[in-house]
This record gives structure tokens, C-alpha cells and sequence, in this order.
């Protein structure tokens, strides 16, 4: 189960563009023909002249415009707007008041096949939704090393789409100080968010969390993102229901640490949320929890349904910097089919596995984890078959979480619903038996 079969997205032939390219500098004339020699002025204009398996390339400089989409491309035909190879590109809002609906600098709304590579948007505002880049009711979208600095709501946002790639891109000082995430995917199916680098939020006041899928998406991976210093009461990892039926989603080899919250999972107004695997991810020294079930939300809500939940082989050290918190809390009393099994929980504040809910034994499997540290909390338990000994971390104050020669850890884990290769890539097991944590021990 750790590719899901059903998502097929292409990134490599299928976006290899079978049209023209044009250019855009600052230099540029929008009655140009859009040559390298005769380059247009806008992009927008560039946009309104293209059409399936055309390129933009634009050249250094600040364009201070909001650019729109109209034409998609095809199947194999992207539409590609690009930065010149090695040319700082800018699309500056400062001066731009954003509809004060949900909007974006770069702006792709009905619409397919289009792809954005390398650039920098910034300044996005000045209304609580207005993004950098905004994605609506579209299809084979790829947003793709780019740079958001300082957008009022998302960085990257994208709401009722399917087939969706966000790869490779910078994301900071996104929801200052408005709604939604740095990266929000809502109501959208068939997605990767991977590579990403998100970081030093804003306030938090209304929103910031890092990643969030929600409000129904589905059949997505999260992978390979780095999540770090946000502010205000903002997990890195969150997957919220909301009033939708959300499931089918994977996430994995991503590091999270100095948020509030590490990963966190909710039903905040009662909509399912099932089938998520969480595994081989490094959680650390987040203010509260490294990784968390909740029972927060809208009030009246007679039930927050969680089911069919598994958390298989993480590393969650030194979390609860604050005065409160640990390394995984269980507080929702609705979650049903929920697995802990071959994680390594060192070092966090109050308890390393906290069963608030008091789940039972039929809901309820903890079996195979390293405890570091049992602090005797209230609902605090250890499962089965556990491991009650220091981890023997490789250089943890450099957060070097791989397993040193020696380790307890290694060959102790169970090998049902292991994942098949750990947070390297390295396959599992590597020895006779499954490792615990995030690391298979390499000799």
C-alpha cells in the first residue's frame, strides 16, 4: 500500500510540450510577436496568446500583474509558464489589490494541463483568502519550484481540483494574517505534495497551518516536505474531514519540527476521515504533540468519526517544549481501527503514548514501539511487545535520528503493515527482522 495504484500522474513524457515558445522581459512590448529577440511586456498577454504544448519563458525582472490562465493545455501539450534557465523571476503584488473572494497572484481556475515552474510570488493581498498561487476546480495541474514569500492566506492553494503535483517549492510567511494554510488542499482528489520546504508562517492568528488536506480530498501522498517554525497554535501536518467524507491518504518521509503541533488528524464537523497511513516521518520538538488524533472542532457536532488510522514506524523525539504535550495523543473517543506499531517514541514531555479516549482494546492496537522515557502519566500506556530503552540515536543533538551499532531498536519490529523500504529509501528489513523508527540500521 505504499504507492497508491490508482493515482497516475505523469510528470515526465506526458508534459513534454509539442508547441511553441515565447518569451516575456521587462523590456518587452506586448505588440510584439513574443520572440526571444521581440519579447512581450506581460505575461498575461503571453497567457492570452497560447495554446496546448505552447512555453513561456520569462525573463529576469519584477512583473507587478496578476496573471490568469485562460487556455488549457492537453493531455502530453502542457501549458508551461517557466523562469528563464537561471533568471530570478518576481510577479510582485504590493501594488495589486486581489477580487476579495479566494484569489491568487497567479490565478488557475477552470482550466487543465498547465504547469509553473520557478518562479518567485510574492506579496499576495490584501483580503484574508488572496494567495499566491490559487488553483479552482482544475485538472493536471503542476506547481513546481516555486518561491511564495508573504501572501495574506496561502502560499499554494488549491480547492476542488484532481490530478494535482505540488513539487519542489519554497513556501514563507504565507497566512499573514489570513485564512486557510500555507499549503491547503481541499475537496481535491488524486494529488502529491512532495519536496516541499514550508516555513516561518505567520501569526497563525487564522489559520497557518503547514500542509492541510481537507474538506473531502482523497487518494493523495504527502512525501519528502520539510515543515518548520510556524507560528501561533499551527501543526505541521493536518488532515481535517471537516463535513466531508476524506480517506485514501499517505504520508510519509517528511520532517516536522518547531511547529505547534507535529501531525495532527481531526474531524472538526463531523465528516469521515479513514485510511490514512502516516509512516517512516521524523516529528520533533514540537511545542505539543508530535502526533495526534483530536476532538476539536465546530460545537454541536454529536460525533467526529476517525477510523482505519495507522502510524508505523516514525521517530517522535522531544516534543511538548511547551508546558504540555508528548509524543502521540489519542483524545477522540469516535476513532475506531487505530494502529501504533514499530515507532520510536524518545524523550517527550509528559508521555510518550497518551490514550486520553480511552480507546479499547478492539479499536485500539499498540504493539512494537521503543518507549524512552515512561513518565506514568495519566492514560499513559505501552502497548505490547515493547521496547524500554534509550534508542541510541547516531548524533540526536544534530538530529541525526539513524540507529547507532547496539541499537535496541533494530531487528525489534513487527513486519505486518511495515512499510517497504524506511525514510532513506533503504529497503526493510535490512537485516533478519523490521527495525523500529524512521531508520533501518544500515551496517
Amino acid at each position: 500500500m505504499r504507492y497508491l495504484a490508482f493515482i497516475c500522474i505523469l510528470v515526465t513524457s506526458a508534459m513534454v510540450a509539442n508547441g511553441e515558445t515565447f518569451y516575456v522581459a521587462p523590456n518587452g512590448h506586448d505588440t510584439n510577436p513574443g520572440t526571444l529577440q521581440k519579447p512581450w511586456r506581460t505575461i498575461q498577454k503571453a497567457s492570452d496568446s497560447l495554446k496546448p504544448g505552447d512555453t513561456i519563458l520569462i525573463r529576469a525582472g519584477t512583473y507587478r500583474e496578476q496573471v490568469i490562465p485562460g487556455r488549457s493545455g492537453r493531455n502530453g501539450n502542457y501549458i508551461e509558464y517557466r523562469a528563464y534557465p537561471g533568471d530570478r523571476v518576481t510577479i510582485d503584488g504590493r501594488d495589486i489589490s486581489l477580487p476579495e473572494w479566494e484569489s491568487g497572484l497567479i490565478h488557475i481556475e477552470e482550466v487543465s494541463y498547465i504547469r509553473v515552474v520557478g518562479l518567485r510570488i510574492i506579496n499576495a493581498g490584501p483580503h484574508e483568502n488572496s494567495c499566491g498561487i490559487y488553483v479552482d476546480n482544475s485538472s493536471h495541474i503542476v506547481i513546481e519550484k516555486n518561491y511564495t514569500y508573504n501572501t495574506v492566506s496561502s502560499g499554494i492553494g488549491v480547492w476542488n481540483s484532481s490530478n494535482i503535483i505540488i513539487d519542489g517549492n519554497e513556501v514563507e510567511l504565507a497566512c499573514n494574517d489570513g485564512e486557510q494554510e500555507c499549503i491547503t488542499v481541499a475537496g481535491t482528489g488524486n494529488f502529491e505534495i512532495r519536496n516541499n520546504h514550508v516555513h516561518h508562517g505567520g501569526p497563525g492568528t487564522n489559520g497557518g497551518e503547514g500542509i492541510d488536506l481537507k474538506d473531502g480530498s482523497h487518494d493523495g501522498k504527502v512525501y519528502g516536505n520539510l515543515i518548520h517554525h510556524l507560528r501561533g497554535e499551527r501543526t505541521g501536518i493536518y488532515l481535517d474531514a471537516w463535513d466531508k467524507h476524506t480517506y485514501n491518504i499517505e504520508v510519509f518521509r517528511n520532517t516536522v519540527h518547531d511547529c505547534s503541533a507535529g501531525i495532527s488528524l481531526a474531524s472538526e464537523n463531523g465528516g469521515l476521515l479513514e485510511r490514512i497511513k502516516i509512516y517512516n516521518n521524523i516529528v520533533y520538538n514540537n511545542h505539543t504533540n508530535g502526533l495526534e488524533i483530536g476532538n476539536w472542532g465546530e460545537e454541536g457536532i454529536p460525533r467526529r468519526p476517525i477510523r482505519d488510522i495507522k502510524f508505523i514506524n516514525n521517530t517522535v523525539v522531544h516534543n511538548g517544549t511547551s508546558d504540555w504535550g508528548g509524543g502521540i495523543h489519542l483524545e477522540n473517543p469516535d476513532a475506531k481501527e487505530i494502529l501504533i506499531r514499530n515507532n520510536i517514541f524518545s524523550q517527550n514531555r509528559l508521555a510518550q503514548i497518551s490514550n486520553e479516549a480511552k480507546l479499547s482494546a478492539e479499536t485500539l492496537t499498540v504493539d512494537h514501539n521503543l518507549i524512552d522515557g515512561f513518565r506514568d502519566y495519566e492514560d499513559e500506556i505501552h502497548g505490547t511487545t515493547y521496547v524500554e530503552e534509550k534508542p541510541l540515536f547516531v548524533n540526536p543533538s544534530e538530529y541525526d535520528f539513524r540507529l547507532k551499532e547496539g541499537s535496541p531498536a533494530v531487528d525489534r519490529g513487527s513486519p505486518i503493515h511495515a512499510p517497504r523500504d524506511d525514510f532513506d529509501g533503504s529497503a526493510r528489513p535490512q537485516r533478519k527482522g523490521y527495525d523500529l523508527g524512521a531508520f533501518e540500521y544500515r551496517d
